[in-house]
C-alpha cells in the first residue's frame, strides 16, 4: 500500500434511492482520500454514461462502478452483464452494492463477473463506513487498469 494516493478516484454510482445517494456522497466527502462521484438513477442511464452517449458524450470513464441491483428501466444484473460483455468497459471494477443478501443475487452477480458483492447495511453510520472502505481500498490498495 502506498501513502500517496494516485489522484481522485472516478466513481460512478448507479443508484435510484435518493437517501442512499446522500449517504454515499457524505461517506466519500468524509473519506481521507478524494473521489469524484457521478450519480445516475437507473440502468439505462448507466449504460448511456459508460458508452458516452447523448448528454454523456464528454463523460469521464469511471475507475470504479458502485452498482445497485434493484434499479428501474434496466436491472443491475442486466447492466453488469452488458458492462462485462463490452471489451471497452469490462476492465472497470464493479462493486455490487445492494440491499439484497439473497444467495441467488450473490451467485448471479459473480457469474456475471462482479468484482465484489456488498450488502448495504441498514444503519447510516455502518453504511457510511462501508462506502469509505470501498473507496479507500480501490484508491490506495488495489491496482486499477489504466483508462
Amino acid at each position: 500500500m502506498t501513502d500517496v494516493p494516485r489522484g481522485p478516484l472516478g466513481v460512478l454510482l448507479v443508484e435510484d434511492d435518493p437517501g442512499d445517494v446522500v449517504i454515499a456522497k457524505e461517506a466519500l466527502k468524509a473519506s481521507r482520500l478524494k473521489s469524484k462521484l457521478t450519480v445516475v438513477p437507473d440502468g439505462v442511464e448507466a449504460l448511456r454514461y459508460l458508452r458516452r452517449e447523448d448528454d454523456y458524450a464528454k463523460a469521464d470513464r469511471p475507475d470504479l462502478i458502485l452498482l445497485d441491483l434493484n434499479l428501474p428501466r434496466k436491472s443491475g444484473h442486466e447492466v453488469l452483464a452488458e458492462v462485462k460483455a463490452d471489451p471497452s468497459l469490462r476492465k472497470i471494477p464493479v462493486v455490487v452494492l445492494t440491499t439484497s443478501g439473497a444467495t441467488e443475487d450473490v451467485e448471479l452477480s459473480y457469474d456475471l463477473h462482479a468484482n465484489v458483492f456488498v450488502t448495504k447495511p441498514v444503519d447510516f453510520d455502518h453504511f457510511t463506513e462501508v462506502v469509505k472502505q470501498i473507496d479507500d481500498f480501490f484508491l490506495s490498495v488495489a491496482s486499477l487498469p489504466p483508462k
